[in-house]
């Protein structure tokens, strides 16, 4: 019971608390044995009391759930599950009780526990809250027990040093406080030593020893002014000092023209005293230095702690009706806490906390995990109760996922998830599974076409493919292997080809052949729909071959070329080979265009050059994924300097579909040239 009492007149003291955060920890204890319900607390001291109990058993309910509080998620969590500010800071009180208690105990093993809990969670919250006198205070206590010797060192150095300090301080305070009456100003004017975990940092950052650290106090000029006259007569004060002490502008910090975004309000500036010893004034008003004080203004950005966005604008919410007189306890009664009311978190079986947008799924737990989870979840378990995979999560759930090594991924599940990492991961486990499968026709067609006997040209197939109805290799071998059609259905259709096409062998002889002239006069033939390339005068149904030195695709200008053993092969008329053929051989180019619509994919290598970070091929293989008929079929990335190089070799249809995924990769940021290399 001394420890709530304590607690009790700390919230009165540095908080400005009153009656229900009171009643709430002093009867904590109570509520927790089971001496008294939450309804006859509310009968007793009414609604708002009770909910702020029913905050703090929630939030004291997480830490038998995790194991460790190193975790930002987990602060994030306990604010949550607060629902009302007040239940954080009487927490911080509580443990600002017990760390003074501490020294009290034998138990090493539990202090330290203790101490590590309030350096990782309590003081960086005090800090956020404005609290600073507590934070402070946690600071030192976290040094003692944690490195006693080093405490202890710095404290009695201070302690030797405190006569001569406390008179270099009167020195500088006498003068300058006979100016300030003179001036007709009612003030309070103090040496402030640091504290000595901030003595302790500034020994570390600088590598230097104490006696070395010569700003080892802030003189501190406090006004009571009006709120009208504050700026004016803080102003008034600088002007007073820097008349009688040489300023260093450098460290002239205003914080009275533009406020922090905290709401931190002060004006500091460092001058050179008697001695010629640099000497920090913190000049402020009254109102000013009690809510850097006692908090609420909340240090949310203060000394380099990072803003949280919705959290800075909460807080000069309590700022400005502070402001306006209002008290503290009625403040806070009207202050929910919805800084993550659209976020969630969760606990793995392992105690780690795992944050999600609101709306998340069993599902995207899973994923956030493992791929391979994810594609293999078929539910979940929260709190001993069976799940499906589209259970919608909440605060404080601790998922454990089940697994079947029978789980394929749907589309359908697309529906469920909300985050993008689930989505992406669907899709690729969805496009990998329909190409394993169209591995697996691809391998059933030319077998079985071999067991024939019959050696299929790549012309030919596409022929075929189209004949019977598809657009792409994938699609069909992927109808094959899952019985869509029969290959008894193929060979028939292939048979009906066969025998109505005409085996045609010409070469055109063309000695002033012109590459680009003979392309325009090419694109004046026709020829059948079914037909992917016309070669020669109108010529269809010949063999050819896509040359691997410059890879034509479907769209490309194209010509073709007469090998001596290996039939014709195709180039784009821009490749440097068959411009240097068309030099030494020109009789042998034959003209080429396109006809009807592709079949094939075609494999296509792109160079990509851009800012080393990984979240960019992310963003790639996203957008490469959602492209129709386009697959990633390889990916190699050599990084150095702050940049990575990378080859991306993809199967696209046509050139069309080539230029439009060529045209979105240049769009990602951080994506400096992207250019297709073959």
């Amino acid at each position: 019971m001394e420890r709530c009492i304590r607690t009790g007149l700390v919230l009165l003291d540095k908080t400005g608390l009153k009656r229900a955060p009171l009643l709430t920890v002093l009867f904590d204890p109570m509520i927790r044995s089971g001496n008294i319900e939450h309804d006859q607390l509310e009968t007793l001291f009414g609604e708002d009391t009770a909910g702020l109990m029913k905050g703090m058993s929630r939030v004291k309910g997480l830490y038998s759930k995790h194991d460790s509080i190193a975790d930002d998620n987990f602060r994030k969590l306990l604010i949550s599950f607060a629902e009302d500010i007040r239940v954080i800071i009487c927490l911080i009180a509580d443990r600002y009780v017990l760390m003074h208690m501490l020294s009290n105990t034998s138990d090493v093993e539990y202090r330290l526990r203790v101490t590590e809990e309030c350096r990782l969670l309590y003081t960086p919250m005090a800090h956020r809250l404005g609290l600073y006198a507590i934070k402070s205070e946690l600071e030192d206590m976290t040094l003692k027990y944690e490195h006693r010797d080093v405490y202890d060192d710095i404290a009695h150095q201070l302690n030797e040093t405190k006569r001569a300090r406390e008179a270099y301080i009167q020195s500088f305070i006498t003068p300058v406080k006979q100016r300030l009456e003179e001036a007709g100003l009612k003030f309070t004017i103090k040496g402030r030593t640091k504290s000595i975990y901030s003595i302790w940092n500034k020994m570390k950052a600088q590598n230097t020893t104490f006696d070395n650290i010569y700003d080892l106090f802030a003189i501190r000029i406090i006004l009571d002014s009006p709120l009208e006259k504050e700026k004016a007569q803080c102003w008034q004060v600088y002007s007073i000092v820097t008349d009688m002490f040489q300023p260093n502008p450098k460290r002239l910090r205003d914080w009275l023209s533009i406020p922090k975004s905290n709401g931190y309000e002060s004006l500091h500036i460092t001058v050179n005293g008697p001695e010629n010893r640099w000497v920090e004034v913190q000049i402020r008003t009254r109102r000013m230095d009690d809510i850097a004080e006692r908090g609420l203004a909340a240090h949310w950005s203060y000394k380099g702690i990072k803003s949280e966005g919705k959290a800075d604008s909460l807080m000069n919410d309590i700022r400005e009706i502070l402001e306006h007189d209002t008290p503290s306890d009625e403040l806070c009664k009207k202050f929910a806490m919805n800084m993550y009311q659209e976020e969630i978190f969760v606990f793995t079986p392992g105690g780690e906390v795992r944050q999600f947008p609101k709306g998340a799924t069993v599902l995207d737990f899973a994923f956030s995990i493992h791929t391979k989870l994810g594609l293999t979840c078929t539910g979940a378990l929260i709190g001993g109760r069976n799940v499906r995979i589209s259970h919608k999560l909440k605060s404080g759930d601790t998922v454990e996922v089940i697994t079947s090594a029978s789980q394929k991924p749907r589309l359908d599940w697309l529906n469920i998830v909300v985050t993008s990492k689930a989505r992406m991961s669907i899709r690729q486990g969805i496009k990998e599974i329909e190409n394993r499968k169209a591995q697996a026709g691809k391998e059933l067609f030319y077998r079985r076409f071999k067991n024939r006997k019959i050696d299929i040209s790549e012309s030919e197939m596409s022929r075929l493919i189209t004949r019977m109805g598809y657009k792409a290799q994938t699609p069909f071998f992927h109808a094959l292997i899952e019985e869509e059609i029969t290959i008894d259905d193929v060979f028939k259709e292939y048979e009906k080809m066969v025998s109505a096409s005409q085996i045609v062998q010409e070469v055109h002889s063309a000695q002033d052949f012109d590459i680009e002239k003979t392309f325009a006069e090419s694109e004046k033939l026709t020829s059948s729909d079914s037909d992917v390339l016309v070669i020669g005068d109108g010529l269809t149904g010949l063999d050819f071959k896509m040359a691997g030195c410059c890879n034509p695709i479907y769209g490309d200008n194209v010509v073709g070329f007469v090998s001596v053993n290996s039939g014709i092969r195709i180039h784009r008329t821009n490749c440097p080979n068959i411009i240097r053929m068309q030099e030494r051989y020109p009789y042998r180019i034959v003209r080429a265009r396109w006809a009807g619509k592709s079949g094939n994919q075609y494999s296509i290598t792109l160079s990509i050059t851009g800012q080393d970070d990984i979240s960019i091929l992310s963003n790639i293989s996203s957008i490469i994924n959602k492209e129709p008929d386009t697959l990633l079929r390889s990916i190699s990335i050599d990084s150095s300097g702050g940049l990575f190089k990378g080859h991306l070799t993809v199967l696209v249809s046509d050139l069309s579909s080539l230029q439009k995924l060529i045209k979105k990769i240049r769009q990602v940021k951080g994506v400096r040239e992207v250019e297709r290399t073959g």
